[in-house]
């Protein structure tokens, strides 16, 4: 198990094993062949990778060709693993999971999470692509209800990532897999579970997706992600989903559950220790309501803009905040620029006025 010791010690967020390749890391968002391994024949990749798996996985995965599982090992790590076949042969991408879960304040989250966090019911989206963090944001909300808050939480994952330890509130982890057949036959059930607030892992079909809407109908608070870049794309993913004849009663209930929509991106940091994060806010407000109902999702650009002072910002506020606080470059923030040049003319312009607060 040396590669996986040897990921841990060198604080990279993954590790890709391919046969015929070295190990491949991910460090500070860079690809790096893992130092004194030689490529991977075919059948040390296997295995490798068949060493952790039960009788059970093995089958599974024979027959699915695909496999998603958490790998605990003692003393190391817990991992998320993701098998497949490449070429007909056996890959991997692996992610150390910390044993930690990071605050809200750690993570620089903005401020306002603090009070999503105490919302009773509503649906809140965490999206990014993948590796942008949706997991460690999920995890410390999850966590600062448990700490706060007399609540049953029930998570619904493919795999369990942070382990939650039960503190004001009692908190029941499900995966995929080992304690539930798939997340939509998991949301059929977990009304009957009584619960408070409800995490589930990813939305990925239509099925889930409109259980999920109807559990934050009923009253409940419930987390999710989705692999989109920000708000307004992050609604019509959602409405999208449905068919044409649903869409005009979707946006109805959209427009009522909605409580916020935060996506995230990791980025290089300026002195190469880690990533940094930015992030873009949009909470569920009549205005915001109204946008959705309307199916004018085009104007929730303005709406996060004008609605600064209820804790919004976009993503561009985000970067100029990092490039401020010297954990970006000026090439990183214009690189992911909504905007590019809008952004350009407020980094300017924060060069005489470096004190201006964007949010």
């Amino acid at each position: 198990m040396e590669i996986f010791v040897n990921t841990v010690v060198e604080g990279a967020s993954d590790l890709m094993l391919v046969s015929g390749s070295p190990p491949i890391i991910r460090k500070s968002g860079r690809l790096i062949p893992m130092k004194n391994h030689f490529p991977l024949s075919s059948d040390e990749c296997k295995n490798l990778l068949y060493s952790f798996l039960s009788d059970e996985q093995k089958t599974i995965f024979e027959k699915e060709w695909e496999l998603d599982l958490s790998v605990s090992l003692e003393e190391i790590s817990r991992f998320r693993v993701n098998l497949h076949y490449e070429k007909g042969n056996v890959g991997a991408a692996i992610r150390p999971i910390s044993n930690e879960i990071r605050s809200v304040a750690d993570l620089r989250l903005p401020r306002v999470v603090n009070d999503i966090a105490n919302k009773e019911s509503g649906l809140v989206l965490i999206t990014g692509i993948t590796g942008s963090g949706k997991s460690s944001t999920m995890a410390a909300i999850i966590d600062l209800i448990n700490q706060k808050l007399r609540k049953h939480i029930i998570t619904i994952e493919d795999p369990i990532e942070f382990l939650h330890e039960n503190k004001q509130s009692i908190v029941e982890q499900r995966e995929l897999g080992s304690d539930t057949k798939s997340f939509a036959n998991a949301l059929k059930h977990v009304l009957r579970q009584d619960p408070d607030v409800i995490l589930i892992g990813e939305i990925r079909d239509l099925e889930t997706t409109e259980i999920t809407i109807k559990a934050a109908e009923s009253g409940h608070l419930v987390f999710s992600t989705l692999h989109t870049g920000d708000a307004p794309r992050t609604v019509d993913r959602i409405i999208d989903m449905f068919p044409s004849d649903m869409q005009n009663q979707i946006r109805k209930q959209m427009s009522l559950v909605l409580e916020a929509v935060i996506s995230q991106k990791l980025l290089p940091r300026k002195d190469g220790e880690g990533r940094a994060l930015a992030t873009e806010v949009m909470l569920g407000t009549p205005a915001v309501g109204n946008i959705i109902r309307e199916g004018k999702t085009q104007e929730l650009y303005m709406a996060i803009e004008t609605g600064v002072d209820l804790g919004m910002h976009n993503m561009d506020s985000s970067l100029i905040e990092l490039y401020r606080d010297g954990l970006i470059t000026h090439e990183t923030a214009v690189a992911h620029a909504h905007d590019v040049n809008a952004l350009k003319r407020t980094l300017l312009s924060s060069i005489t006025n470096p004190g201006e607060v964007i949010f």
